[in-house]
């Protein structure tokens, strides 16, 4: 357990816009900072990061937190993970209250899983370097390719022996479960049980993750037997999605955001050449054909993308198809090819950076033109593939969600289709409606609900207006609850044991606010006073939920509201008596409410006379008590 000093300065040195701002380009706006959600597939900023508080908040998927939860919920990582992520790269070092043993046989799968990787990477690593084999195959190799050191270093470059079971025998030596080996694609089983290496003989590269975690492989034969394949992935594993990894987006995110530019490319080694020569915003797609999902990870960042072809035509033609999902998404696509017999690696290696820098401004054009000169030159003077070309160059424009975009995309291809704009345009048109239609039509089937779904309207308003009025009373001691007393007949007090002293005869129902007034009640029995930072540091993730949601806002007032429209919005500390009591009586009489329905219901069951005195009684009182509140309630409060 990490100790309560460390977690504080962990805190005290976290910069929340910093520490999010490596994972989703923001943007300042007033006090906040806005971005798109990592967490929802969004166009419009709906993420939100308020420095001042130390909070995020994502209005799509509902998350938020303090940059610990965001860590949590977006990397997956436990509650002390966070914490020794951010204790890292704050340079903080981290005391737990027992002495932490390497855990080989960690509960947490997934961190079971992590850890043999790391172990792995050290181990290919450390044999590229330290071993006799690894030296003459794998870092000759590096080094013949140009890569130097430092890129060796910085990327974890590493070499597999060529033996059966080097890698297995000395993890499991270790003490590192089998089942964790067979899991992470490092070992495979054999029939008769036992284990060999996956990736004997190759040189390695490790796949880092989103904070630079080693989460798979790729490893590349040396060997000239074409009956083995040149390359080996890692599987698919808890830790490991292919589709969601880009190869080299950890180095490469800061000079993304600064450049407003991503280098997209088909290899490892392309990465690792043009990254060495400076231009460090380039990716690769992990082994996979381009996703949607990796799209959108270079959509945190920037908006542009710039494909780096190898001059292969056929290799070319076979992705443009798949290149539309980058328009889909909002992005701008742009297409570089290289002479032939070069991609990016040789092209760097062989000119310089400069030159290839040079080369890429002079060659860059937009896709979509870019497709239609492709297509074109392969119709020929055929009529009928060359209107096959024209739809297909309407439907890449009809994925364009920009309208201004594409009408500026119709403008140059009817040029270059030799075709009138008008025409495009109404193809273009129809193949919207279409798609609209289509998205109607789910969206109605979506909206049908079945019967046996839908449920009496009276409980869950019950339920809802219950939660809310409960949520009202921790927004409230959130905000003021360290505030002094002044009102008539009350001084000398604080807002907070106030309110909890006022309530102490209230049972809370919604589960999080429930937790939260019991949290709330120990700390003032100590002689504390909570504030909103205390929850939203909390180790428990409804309750840091339940506070986010009540004090961030997607939207915050101008300071020249007043001056510029003469519209007077209500200020609640105007009257923080009227606020705080409002609030606790609101509650009480919709507790008394449920408590007189709950007689009433006894007395239509009960049938001896002297009972249903005693529950008459008790009805009549609690009508007293409900007269008193509604009283106070109707002279006090407007609402």
């Amino acid at each position: 357990m990490i100790l309560k000093s460390t977690i504080d300065r962990i805190m005290e040195a976290t910069d929340i816009v910093e520490v999010i701002g490596e994972f989703v380009q923001l943007k300042k706006r007033g006090a906040n900072y806005v971005g798109l959600s990592p967490f929802a597939n969004e166009r419009t900023p709906s993420f939100t990061v308020s420095p001042a508080k130390g909070i995020f908040k994502d209005f799509s998927s509902g998350k938020g937190g303090s940059a610990v939860t965001f860590l949590m919920e977006l990397e997956k990582f436990s509650y002390p993970e966070a914490l020794k992520w951010l204790a890292k790269k704050y340079g903080i070092e981290v005391e737990e209250t027992v002495e932490t043993i390497e855990n080989k046989e960690e509960e947490n799968r997934r961190e079971s899983l992590m850890i043999v990787s790391a172990f792995a990477a050290k181990f290919f690593h450390e044999s590229l370097l330290e071993t006799d084999e690894g030296k003459a195959i794998g870092l000759s190799y590096f080094k013949e390719r140009g890569f130097t050191t430092d890129t060796i270093n910085k990327f974890e470059l590493g070499y597999s022996p060529d033996q059966w079971e080097a890698f297995t025998g000395q993890a499991i030596k270790e003490g590192y479960q089998p089942e964790f080996l067979i899991d992470s694609g490092l070992s495979v089983k054999r029939d008769n049980g036992n284990l060999y290496d996956r990736y004997r003989g190759r040189v390695i590269f490790p796949i880092h993750s989103f904070t630079g975690r080693v989460i798979a492989f790729g490893g590349r034969t040396l060997k000239s037997d074409k009956n083995v394949p040149k390359y080996v992935n890692s599987p698919e594993s808890e830790i490991y999605h292919k589709s969601n990894v880009l190869y080299g987006l950890y180095f490469a995110k800061k000079a993304i955001r600064e450049e407003d530019n991503c280098y997209l490319v088909e290899g490892y080694a392309d990465v690792l050449s043009v990254h060495q020569a400076g231009i460090e915003n380039v990716v690769a797609s992990s082994g996979t054909s381009l996703t949607a999902e990796q799209i959108r990870l270079i959509g945190r960042f920037t908006k542009n993308i710039t494909i780096l072809y190898d001059g292969d035509a056929a290799g070319i033609k076979a992705s443009l198809r798949g290149l539309d999902m980058i328009l889909e998404e909002g992005l701008n696509v742009k297409v570089v090819l290289f002479p032939d017999g070069h991609d990016p690696d040789s092209y760097v290696r062989n000119v310089g950076t400069n030159a290839f820098k040079k080369h890429i401004e002079d060659n860059k054009k937009d896709f979509i033109l870019y497709k239609t000169d492709i297509l074109l030159k392969e119709a020929g003077n055929d009529p009928i593939k060359k209107s096959e070309v024209i739809r297909e160059i309407v439907e890449s424009i009809a994925k364009i969600p920009d309208s201004i975009k594409a009408s500026v995309f119709i403008k140059e291809c009817s040029h270059q289709l030799q075709i009138d704009e008008r025409a495009l345009l109404s193809e273009l048109n129809k193949m919207k409606l279409g798609k609209a239609r289509k998205d109607s039509q789910q969206q109605a089937n979506r909206a049908v609900t079945p019967a046996e779904d839908i449920l009496a309207d009276e409980p869950v308003e019950e339920i809802k207006e219950n939660a809310s009025q409960e949520k009202e009373i921790v927004r409230l001691l959130l905000l003021y609850g360290n505030k002094m007393i002044d009102w008539d007949g009350i001084a000398n007090t604080y807002i907070g044991p106030f309110m909890i002293a006022e309530l102490n005869d209230v049972e809370f129902e919604h589960p999080a606010s429930k937790a939260f007034i019991e949290i709330y009640s120990k700390e003032v029995e100590n002689g504390v006073l909570p504030e909103e930072q205390h929850f939203i540091h909390y180790p428990d993730k409804d309750i840091v939920d339940l506070v986010v949601t009540l004090i961030a806002t997607k939207y915050t007032l101008s300071e020249n509201w007043y001056e510029m429209h003469k519209i007077l919005v209500p200020d609640e500390q105007v009257n923080m008596k009227a606020t705080i009591l409002g609030a606790i009586f609101h509650l009480k009489k919709q507790k008394v409410g449920k408590m007189l329905q709950s007689l009433r219901n006894e007395l239509q069951k009960t049938e001896g006379e002297a009972d249903q005195e005693i529950l008459l009684n008790q009805y009549m009182r609690m009508k007293k008590v409900e007269k008193t509140i509604s009283d106070y309630l109707g002279s006090v409060i407007l609402k």
